[in-house]
């Protein structure tokens, strides 16, 4: 077994020929036992309601088992059609290029030679916006990780292992949105998902939070409308929060250029409030964040932005601790004491994460926060100032995304310059909110079935 250096898979490498593999495949057809499909079903089926709510329609199952499950959802109401082997769509569609309203893929993601091809030939076969459901072995699991060579799952017939990550990675390079995974058992975990039609090229969102920065929002605003990215369109959105110096102003005057959409909040309520404001008008296939002040660099969104597109990541840090200058986030010209403070600070609150929720991280706070959009699907957020940046990282974290650290250039700007951080308010409030975010439940599901129960609800009346 080999893991990617991109992308995180691990595999069988050499995998073994066709012989071999349909002799692996047809010894262990029917492994699963009589009732333990049927109970799985029941529990999976459950799953699927709460996550796309309507119940029935046409079922593609795909899977070496006995056929327990499409009798399970033979009875549940569904039109089942079983495909046991290879999924070809010349043999499943009827003549229909997208017949299929669900397509439940059990134990044989991780038999597939080219697992992308495999999902990008269910997103051909399922209807727009079509569900897919997957179970498969995981490599992130807790038996995998206790009985490492000796997992049980470690079969002449599995050929990849995906985890929490590489799962949705692949997912989003088929053409589907809204992931949520789950653990399944000690051992599995299921991931659920629907079908988009993809778009080209695709859109980065960049989210410009904006409040008293007229010195500088015009500046900003110049360069990012002279931005280019390969194979990428930028979609600007400016959040002015009722700034008192001319800030709202600068920003309408933009207000009707094509790549900018501007969004007028009736109060400063904080920056985590107007990049949640910001989050809800986004539309891109990407995000990045970016403030209105100057102190990073634009120049790096190049390589920030290309692990995302390239797939190798769902989520990247632009890390202002990195190379050799450790005190490289904070260096206040003729103020070393105010130096000295900062970079304490920041260090004490990247042990203080990276011990609570298991990380490695260098730069936590850093503004440059760039991810794909679906990683938000099934999350909520509640803070207003700079705490969500702590929150938004957390919650991506806990959702099952590993962020990608990456050196970024960085200019300090003083109070004097128009810096807003609350010296002693903020680190409190800091504080506070990470303890928070180590006990609360991070259930995307739950999050999910809410917002479709009040969209049903908006629709009804």
């Amino acid at each position: 077994m080999v893991r990617c250096t991109d992308c995180g898979l691990v595999f069988l490498n050499p995998q073994p020929g066709d012989e071999e593999l349909a002799s692996n495949n047809a010894a262990n057809h029917l492994s699963a036992r009589h009732g333990d499909e049927s109970f799985r079903g029941e529990s999976y089926f459950s799953i699927i309601h709460r996550y796309r709510g309507s119940s029935t329609g046409r079922l593609l199952v795909v899977g070496p088992g006995n056929g327990d499950l499409a009798a399970v959802a033979e009875r549940l109401g569904w039109q089942v059609t079983q495909q046991r082997t290879d999924l070809k769509s010349s043999e499943t569609s009827s003549g229909e290029s997208a017949p299929f309203d669900l397509c439940v893929v059990s134990n044989r993601l991780e038999r597939a030679r080219s697992p992308l091809d495999f999902l990008k030939e269910i997103h051909h076969v399922l209807k727009p916006g079509g569900t897919l459901f997957i179970a498969t072995p995981s490599i992130d699991s807790p038996q995998a990780r206790l009985l490492q060579k000796r997992w049980t799952e470690f079969k002449a017939e599995h050929l990849a292992y995906f985890g929490s990550q590489t799962i949705q990675t692949a997912l989003f390079k088929a053409g589907f949105r809204d992931v949520i995974v789950q653990p399944s058992g000690s051992s599995g975990l299921i991931a659920l998902s629907k079908k988009v039609e993809l778009r080209s090229p695709e859109v980065l969102s960049v989210i410009v939070p904006a409040y008293n920065e007229a010195a500088t929002l015009g500046i900003l605003m110049e360069s990012l409308l002279q931005k280019e990215l390969p194979n990428l369109q930028l979609e600007i959105i400016v959040v002015e929060s009722l700034s008192t110096d001319g800030t709202r102003e600068i920003a309408l005057k933009y207000q009707n250029h094509p790549r900018v959409k501007v969004v007028l909040e009736d109060a400063p309520r904080g920056k985590g409030h107007a990049v949640r404001t910001g989050l809800k008008a986004a539309s891109g296939d990407y995000v990045l964040i970016q403030d209105a002040d100057l102190e990073y660099d634009l120049e790096d969104y190049d390589a920030l932005v290309e692990e995302l597109v390239s797939g190798r990541r769902a989520f990247v840090l632009g890390s202002r601790h990195g190379g050799h200058n450790v005190m490289k986030m904070r260096q206040f010209a003729g103020q070393r004491g105010l130096s000295l403070i900062f970079n304490s600070g920041h260090w004490f609150f990247t042990t203080l994460i990276n011990v609570l929720f298991h990380q490695r991280l260098r730069d936590p706070f850093t503004m440059y926060k760039v991810f794909r959009r679906d990683c938000l699907f099934g999350l909520e957020f509640e803070c207003d100032r700079f705490d969500f940046d702590y929150e938004l990282l957390v919650k991506l974290v806990r959702k099952g995304y590993s962020p990608l650290e990456l050196p970024v250039n960085y200019r300090s700007r003083t109070y004097d310059d128009g810096k807003k951080v609350r010296m002693f308010r903020d680190p409190l409030n800091w504080l506070k909110v990470l303890l928070w975010l180590r006990w609360i439940k991070v259930d995307p599901m739950s999050v999910a079935e809410a917002n479709r129960s009040i969209r049903q609800n908006e629709s009804a009346n």
